[in-house]
């Protein structure tokens, strides 16, 4: 019996602590919608898809730029994607999408989003070598 009690006084705390961490993830997963922009990667077998994406905290309309460059080896590419859009509460949009290729190529990629009076830029590097 004493084996017991000593061994639920010590994991009962641990378990309680899980719970809390828990339930505090899924309120906050559940309720709050991250607002942004972002630069989705996909590979499509030798290519690779990237997709310009925006998330809109409230309902807007505005305009976008995708831009994609190519970074160092052969070749080169520079691709301007932009227009306008608009967006609910909380949808995901997607705002331009390229196909590149995928074998040892790098890009920069930026996503810039002007709605709402604001300005919103996103970028990153894909492809390469780290």
């Amino acid at each position: 019996m004493f084996a017991k009690s000593k061994f639920i006084s010590r994991v009962a705390p641990a378990m309680i602590g899980v719970a809390i961490a828990g339930a505090a993830y899924a309120a906050t997963s559940g309720e709050e919608k991250a607002t942004g922009c972002e630069i989705r990667t996909t590979q499509q077998g030798s290519m690779i898809s990237l997709d310009g994406v925006f998330v809109a905290d409230a309902a807007v309309s505005g305009s976008y730029k995708l831009l994609i460059t190519s970074v160092g080896g052969g070749g080169n590419t520079n691709i301007r994607q932009g227009g306008g859009f608009s967006a609910q509460a909380g949808e995901e949009v997607t705002l331009g999408r390229v196909m590149v290729g995928g074998y040892g190529a790098s890009y920069d990629a930026s996503l810039e989003v002007e709605a709402g009076g604001e300005t919103l830029k996103c970028s990153e590097r894909i492809g390469g070598s780290i």
